[in-house]
C-alpha cells in the first residue's frame, strides 16, 4: 500500500527529474515533509503525492498546518519540523562529522548531506541550492586553492571562506610502483593506463592543470574517460590492476590493500558560505564547533588530515 511506502532523496531525484540538489531544496522549504531514518532522509510516497497534487494545481508552497494530520498519524518529523535545512556539499568523511557538530550544537537547524563535488558544490551555492560548501580546486597558474573559483563563481555575493582540513593529495600506483611514476612529469610515459575522478572533481581538476602545466595532452592517457566518482573507488581500480594511476587523497590508499600513494601537493579543503542577514547567526554557530576542541579531537585520528589552518577564516568579503 502507498502508506506503506517511502524513498529516499535520490529515489525522488530520478521519479521526479530533477537533481538531488532540488529535492533538498524542497525539503527545506517544507514543500516535502521528510524524517531520518539513520542516515537517510526519507519522504512517504503519500506526502510525495500530495506535492505533486499540489504542484499540479498551480499551488507554489502549502504552509505546514494546511499538510497537518490526525494526531495518530502523525509521523516522527513533525517534532522537528520547525528546524530549518542546512545543505552540506562535500564527500568528504569530515563532512559527515562535521554535519554530527552541527546536530548537536547549532539549535533550530538539521543539516543534510548532498555528495557532490568541488566545482559542482559552488555552482549549487550560486543556484540557491546549497548553504555549507566544500572546495578543494587547484588554480594552476598561481598555485592557490579555491579562492580563484570562488571569486569567479560567486561574483556580487558576501562570503566566508574558512579552513576545514589540509589533506595531502597525489598518486595512486600498484604495490611496488612497478610503472614508475613518481611525479605529474611521468604521467608523458606512453601505454599508461588511468583511472579518472568524474568531472567537476577536485581530483579531476588537479589533474587536469597539472596536465596543462606540463603539456601532456589528455589524449595522450588511456581510460581519461574512465571515471569513479569517489577517492576508494579510484584507489580500488588501480589495486586491482584494472589502471595503472590515479589522483586521489592519502587516506584512501591505507584503506585499500595493494595500493601505493605518492604524495605530490597539499591541498586546502575549504568551506564556502554566504553572508545572507539570515545566516549570520548559524554561520557564527558554525564557526564555533570549526574552532572547537571536540571538533577537532574527532578528526586528528583520521590519516592524512593537517589540522593546523582548520577553523581558520581564509578569506571573507
Amino acid at each position: 500500500m502507498t502508506a506503506d511506502i517511502s524513498y529516499t532523496t535520490e529515489e525522488i531525484s530520478k521519479l521526479l527529474k530533477i537533481s538531488k540538489l532540488t529535492v533538498y531544496d524542497l525539503i527545506k522549504k517544507g514543500d516535502l515533509p521528510s524524517y531520518r531514518v539513520g542516515k537517510q532522509m526519507r519522504v512517504d510516497a503519500s506526502d510525495l503525492e500530495a506535492y505533486k497534487t499540489r504542484t499540479k494545481g498551480g499551488i507554489a508552497s502549502t504552509p505546514k498546518k494546511d499538510l497537518a494530520e490526525p494526531p495518530t498519524q502523525q509521523k516522527s518529523y513533525a517534532a522537528s519540523s520547525s528546524k530549518q535545512s542546512l545543505v552540506i556539499t562535500g564527500q568528504d568523511i569530515s563532512l559527515d562529522i562535521l554535519a554530527k557538530h552541527i546536530e548537536r550544537h547549532v539549535p533550530n537547524y538539521r543539516p543534510l548531506r548532498s555528495y557532490v563535488g568541488s566545482l559542482d558544490s559552488l555552482i549549487s551555492m550560486y543556484k540557491g541550492e546549497s548553504d555549507i560548501v566544500s572546495t578543494h580546486l587547484l588554480d594552476g597558474d598561481t598555485g592557490e586553492y579555491n579562492i580563484p573559483y570562488i571569486r569567479k563563481l560567486l561574483t556580487g555575493s558576501s562570503y566566508l571562506v574558512m579552513n576545514l582540513v589540509s589533506r595531502s593529495a597525489g598518486l595512486y600506483v600498484k604495490q611496488g610502483n612497478p610503472k614508475q611514476i613518481y611525479g605529474w612529469a611521468d604521467l608523458k610515459k606512453s601505454g599508461l593506463q588511468l583511472v579518472n575522478r568524474e568531472k567537476g572533481s577536485g581530483a579531476r581538476v588537479l589533474l587536469d592543470e597539472q596536465l596543462r602545466l606540463h603539456g601532456i595532452p589528455h589524449q595522450q592517457l588511456n581510460g581519461y574517460e574512465q571515471e569513479e566518482s569517489n577517492h576508494m573507488g579510484v584507489a580500488g581500480k588501480v589495486a586491482t590492476g584494472e589502471a595503472d594511476f590515479g589522483i586521489g587523497i592519502e587516506r584512501a590508499a591505507y584503506m585499500v590493500g595493494g595500493v601505493e600513494f605518492i604524495p605530490l601537493i597539499q591541498e586546502r579543503y575549504d568551506l564556502v558560505m554566504l553572508k545572507k542577514p539570515e545566516n549570520l547567526e548559524w554561520i557564527e554557530r558554525v564557526k564555533q564547533v570549526l574552532q572547537s576542541e571536540s571538533f577537532h579531537n574527532e578528526l586528528r585520528p583520521i590519516q592524512g588530515y593537517d589540522l593546523s589552518q582548520t577553523g581558520r577564516i581564509i578569506f571573507e568579503t
